[in-house]
């Protein structure tokens, strides 16, 4: 069983090494509040933070919190043997974020993101994309580009072999 130290990412369960990039969130459940903070290694062992090694992976954690309203992502946790959630905020509900750097924030009417996520799923990309850009300007740059999934899936369709012989 591996033991979770505060550079595992709570997507693919990966230890990163300091000089790497890595994002931290924290989710406010009475206001329905995401965070999204750079990293902090004092900030990175608080009850109710959550660690994500890639803006991918920071993505997929915003997806869970946007259609569950949590960011404790199971599927992770369930692959390193953990036994709970560091999610789980303080007595009093509030995660200390004192002495972070925040990037991004995502508020929430939760009945009306239930009525989006069911009539119009494809409207909260735009939200999405926002957030993940402002992430991707934020880190140090890189020998190659980051895609957006835009990128990624018209490159899947330029790839695409087709089986018509040609005339």
């Amino acid at each position: 069983m591996r033991k979770l130290t505060t550079n595992v990412c709570a997507i693919c369960g990966e230890e990163r090494s300091p000089e790497e990039n890595r994002f931290l969130l924290a989710e406010n459940r009475w206001e329905d509040k995401l965070t999204i903070l750079q990293w902090n290694e004092g900030m990175a062992s608080r009850q109710g933070i959550q660690v994500a090694c890639s803006v991918n992976h920071v993505e997929e954690l915003v997806i869970q919190w946007m259609t569950t309203g949590s960011l404790d992502y199971p599927f992770a946790r369930a692959a390193l043997g953990a036994p709970g959630s560091r999610s789980t905020p303080g007595p009093d509900g509030r995660i200390d974020l004192s002495g972070g750097r925040q990037l991004g924030e995502l508020g929430v009417h939760r009945e009306s993101m239930e009525r989006v996520l069911a009539e119009s799923p494809q409207s909260l990309k735009v939200i999405l994309d926002a957030l993940l850009d402002a992430l991707r300007r934020e880190l140090p740059s890189q020998p190659a580009a980051v895609e957006t999934r835009e990128q990624q899936d018209e490159q899947e369709e330029l790839c695409s072999v087709s089986s018509e012989p040609e005339r």
